[in-house]
């Protein structure tokens, strides 16, 4: 292992372009190929009592999971250097961030990794969705709403260790459990992966419908392992002795999309996208195939006013939202959750929240214009 380090540490940038391209590219095949959608999901319950697309989504997350800390484990990335177990945790952000990017995600068609998968497959909608996705995520990063959401942060972001009463180096559960327990964290980590991966794994499995839609069973696991590897080689790719060690990550579309305007704005620049960029073009490239494979590429665009505003709201609250909730249905329900960061979860119910509710008023809105 210490040799493919070496390696990649030689040549962080191409192996992260190009490993980052093939991951998204996979992701996208996926995506495209087996119907994966978060949003779709939560509405195959609410309106049929279908949680096979669920589940296929909770399978992911469980599958991420357990992949990520053998990864940890086996010291190929270390998850505390991540994004997502700062020690401090910022739970309105989580609540309010993922509350806004479901109920934007309804209004879009569908979050931004499924956005991604139908411009492949020829959506002009996602395109334009995802442009002002990009826009409203710079804009909040550190744009014109971004000294809002810097103060709204900075006002009700606490440290956990006041709650926990030691001193925590992160807000992984692993830690917290361990911590409470006198364990120690590495317990605490093997201990709350068993109980929530396989908790999860049950509930998956333990359907029967589930069990006999190997579509849905192939998209979970698929999505799953392809997170796993991102972790993997970003993990192999950091080099703490690098002028700017770039911390590790996985999957997540909505800080990346936005990366990707700016990059092919600025290629001359900087030639070699990111890993997060080559993860967008990838995915865009991947449903595409599986598109063309199925015969299922066509040019479609917006059904009127009433359909393009809700469009662009929606893109826009997912912007807003997936910036303060550090993620989306990918960055925080599936690679955020493989770190087993509170904030992490607190986003994962708040997106469900937030479709639920946004389920509803599209479905006003629809009945009032009829």
């Amino acid at each position: 292992m210490s040799a493919l380090r070496e390696t990649i540490t030689a040549n962080p940038g191409l192996w992260l372009a190009v490993g980052g391209l093939v991951l998204g590219l996979a992701f996208g095949f996926i995506v495209q190929h087996t119907n994966f959608c978060t949003m779709g999901a939560i509405s195959d319950i609410r309106a049929f009592g279908d949680w096979r697309r669920f589940r296929a989504w909770v399978l992911a997350a469980a599958t991420t999971l357990i992949g990520a800390q053998a990864l940890e484990n086996a010291g190929v990335v270390q998850l505390s250097q991540s994004m997502y177990l700062a020690p401090r945790l910022n739970w309105l952000g989580h609540a309010a961030g993922g509350v806004m990017f479901g109920f934007g995600m309804v209004f879009a068609g569908g979050c931004a990794s499924r956005n991604l998968a139908r411009i492949g497959a020829g959506d002009l909608r996602s395109l334009l969705a995802l442009m002002v996705m990009g826009l409203f995520a710079y804009m909040t990063i550190g744009g014109l709403i971004g000294p809002i959401r810097a103060a709204l942060e900075q006002a009700t972001a606490f440290d956990l260790s006041g709650i926990v009463g030691a001193k925590l180096a992160t807000q992984s559960l692993g830690e917290i459990a361990g911590t409470l327990g006198r364990l120690g964290t590495p317990a605490g980590n093997l201990i709350v992966t068993m109980l929530i991966g396989g908790g999860a794994l049950i509930f998956c499995f333990a359907d029967v419908s589930f069990r006999g839609s190997p579509a849905y069973v192939i998209a979970g696991l698929g999505l799953g392992l392809v997170a796993v590897a991102g972790w993997a080689l970003t993990g192999l790719a950091v080099d703490e002795l690098a002028d700017k060690p770039v911390a590790p990550i996985s999957l997540t579309f909505v800080r990346p999309t936005a990366d990707t305007l700016e990059w092919l704005q600025r290629f001359t620049a900087a030639m070699m996208p990111a890993f997060g960029v080559a993860t967008v073009l990838g995915a865009i490239l991947g449903a595409f195939l599986a598109a063309l494979m199925k015969g299922t590429f066509r040019l479609q665009t917006f059904a009127g006013i009433g359909d393009t505003k809700r469009n662009l709201l929606g893109a826009a609250l997912m912007g807003v939202g997936g910036v303060m909730a550090l993620g989306c249905t990918v960055g925080q329900a599936i690679t955020g959750v493989s770190t087993l960061a509170l904030g992490s979860f607190i986003t994962f119910a708040a997106i469900v929240a937030g479709a639920l509710v946004g389920l509803k008023a599209l479905e006003r809105m629809l009945e009032a214009e009829i």
